[in-house]
């Protein structure tokens, strides 16, 4: 066999020919911008569609069993999302707009709290060592100033965030596109890897297609998965807000669901508007949080993601460290919530390809 012939040869050719490729394109962005803003319009309705894909299936594929037409399946999952959706505004939408309404008025009084301390700390800081005043007076200062520059716009802030997601959400183009997407997904989504492996030599179809359903399945696991854990996040939270009477304790607790979703960063962020509530309420109800958020958070590591999640995705805690902090400096919130099962198809794939170089 000819040196042209050898498998590492032909792999290291088609490396430089990517790399050429990504560099042409590199030196030619024009090339790419009809591209980046066509996947700009449509990653987001396909990444809500394909979300309510997977939490979808389930329901259509059990319907399907029981001798029903897969538009009737359809249909009734369309159905059962909508009630959903309208039984979750029912009841959570008006506690929620009381406990918001409640938040915003408070946010004078708090940042006047905070002022207070700022101001007795300043006035005391004489009883302190010389170093510690200093230090005392850059920080009481320049806290001050902060406050005093953005106090008039947190409660705009807060309602303009609320504001944009009421937004976003009755966005006529997602409220269209979104149910055409997921439509055709459940309808047609039996035809994708057949469709896909045509593409390949006849030996390695079967290859293709095992890849393809061992990633449906770490995806379908890790969405499926992660939304229940959240859930039960988030009704943990609820639970232990409740019994130490904390304010704003659905609000905190859906927060504490949907920041749940980030990888290993979601309960550290969960805790922090939780935290200072308590402290401006009863500061002794910071240590009740803490062990709540604490609690919940060995459930659920212990209890409830091995028993649902299982070892499916199965990456080191290190790994995903390395990963979250590559993906927060390159894409922000948006690579955080995406790289773990980016991440988690990579592989699959990587591993699967290296297992067909090695079969042959």
């Amino acid at each position: 066999m000819s040196m042209f012939e050898k498998r590492w040869f032909k792999s290291m050719v088609a490396v430089i020919l990517f790399l050429i490729i990504v560099f042409l394109l590199n030196k030619n962005q024009f090339i790419l911008t009809p591209i980046i803003v066509l996947f700009k319009t449509i990653f987001l309705p396909f990444v809500v569609a394909g979300i309510l894909f997977y939490l979808c299936r389930p329901l259509v594929a059990w319907l399907e069993k029981k001798k029903v037409p897969r538009w009737i399946a359809i249909l009734v999952a369309y159905v059962a999302i909508i009630l959903i959706i309208y039984g979750i505004i029912r009841l959570v939408g008006p506690v929620i707009n009381d406990q918001l309404e409640r938040f915003v008025d408070n946010v004078p009084a708090m940042v006047s709290t905070v002022m207070d301390g700022v101001k007795y700390v300043q006035e005391n800081r004489s009883t302190f060592p010389d170093f510690v005043q200093e230090a005392l007076l850059t920080a009481s200062t320049e806290l001050e100033s902060r406050i005093e520059s953005n106090v008039g716009n947190i409660a705009n802030g807060i309602l303009s965030v609320f504001g944009w997601i009421g937004g976003f959400i009755n966005t006529i183009f997602y409220l269209v596109l979104v149910p055409f997407i997921l439509f055709y997904m459940l309808k047609d989504s039996h035809r994708f890897a057949p469709s896909v492996a045509v593409l390949f030599p006849q030996s390695k179809k079967q290859h293709v297609k095992n890849i393809l359903k061992e990633m449906d399945k770490t995806i379908s696991t890790y969405i499926q998965g992660q939304m229940l854990v959240s859930i039960i996040v988030g009704v943990l939270l609820y639970i232990g807000y409740l019994i130490i009477d904390l304010d704003y304790s659905l609000v905190l607790a859906m927060f504490g669901m949907f920041t749940n979703v980030i990888p290993f960063l979601g309960p550290y962020i969960a805790v922090v508007p939780a935290f200072l509530v308590a402290l401006f309420q009863d500061p002794i109800m910071a240590l009740y949080v803490a062990i709540i958020m604490l609690v919940a958070q060995q459930i659920e590591g212990n209890i409830v993601s091995p028993n649902i999640m299982g070892k499916t995705l199965n990456i080191h805690p290190l790994t995903i460290i390395v990963l979250i902090l590559s993906a927060g400096n390159f894409m922000g919130i948006i690579g955080i919530i995406f790289v773990i099962p980016a991440y988690s198809i990579a592989k699959v794939l990587v591993v699967n390809i290296v297992k067909i170089f090695k079969e042959e």
